[in-house]
C-alpha cells in the first residue's frame, strides 16, 4: 500500500517533478516496501519465526512489525525527508504510527487486520490529496470504499479476522493519516 500511495502522489501532484527523481523514489519504495519484506519473510520462515505469509498469530506479527518500523523510519528520514515532499513524508509518518499501533496491539495479544490498516490509510491519503490539490478524485475514493468492503468481506469469509479486528484495523489505519493531514494540508 505505501507503493500505491507514492504512485498516486506522483501521478496526481500538479507540481513538476524531474523524472529521474520520481523514478529513484519509486524504485527505493518498491525495494523497501515490497522486495525487502518478501526477503525478510523467507528469513523468518527459515528461522521458524513465521509459519505462513498470513502471520496468523499475534506472536508471528511482532518481529515483522518491528522490522517494518525500522524500514519506515529509514524512509521518513532518508527517502522522503520533510524538506522534499511534505505530503509523502507525513504519509509515511502516519504509516509508521499505524505500524507502531499494530505492534502495540500485537504485544497486547490483539490481532488487528493489517489489510484494513493499509487500505484505510490509503483511503484517507486519497481524500487528503483530493482536498489539497483540489482534484476530483471522487471515483477513486468510491472505488477505495468498495475495495475496503471487499477486503473486509474476504477476510471474514476466510475466517482470518473477526469484526472487531477489522473495525479496529480500519481506525488504526485511518486515524493516523487524518491526524497527519493537519501538518501538510
Amino acid at each position: 500500500m505505501p507503493m500505491l500511495g507514492v504512485v498516486l502522489f506522483f501521478y496526481t501532484s500538479p507540481r513538476h517533478l524531474p523524472e529521474q527523481i520520481v523514478k529513484a523514489k519509486l524504485i527505493s519504495i518498491f525495494l523497501l516496501t515490497i522486495v525487502f519484506p518478501i526477503l525478510i519473510f523467507y528469513f523468518l520462515k527459515a528461522t521458524k519465526q513465521a509459519k505462513t505469509i498470513y502471520l496468523q498469530t499475534y506472536k508471528e506479527r511482532i518481529v515483522p512489525l518491528i522490522i517494518n518500523c525500522g524500514v519506515l523510519i529509514y524512509i521518513v528520514l532518508i527517502i522522503f525527508p520533510i524538506t522534499e515532499f511534505i505530503e509523502v513524508h507525513y504519509f509515511f509518518v502516519a504509516i509508521l504510527f499505524s505500524n507502531l499501533s499494530c505492534l502495540i496491539l500485537a504485544v497486547l495479544k490483539f490481532k488487528a487486520s493489517i489489510h484494513m490498516i493499509a487500505s484505510a490509510g490509503i483511503l484517507m491519503f486519497i481524500i487528503a490529496i483530493s482536498i489539497h490539490y483540489s482534484i476530483n478524485l471522487n471515483p477513486l475514493i468510491a472505488f477505495a470504499f468498495l475495495l475496503i468492503g471487499a477486503i473486509a468481506t474476504s477476510r471474514l469469509h476466510m475466517n482470518a479476522h473477526t469484526y472487531p479486528e477489522l473495525i479496529i484495523g480500519f481506525f488504526v489505519g485511518f486515524i493516523p493519516q487524518l491526524i497527519m493531514v493537519r501538518f501538510w494540508l
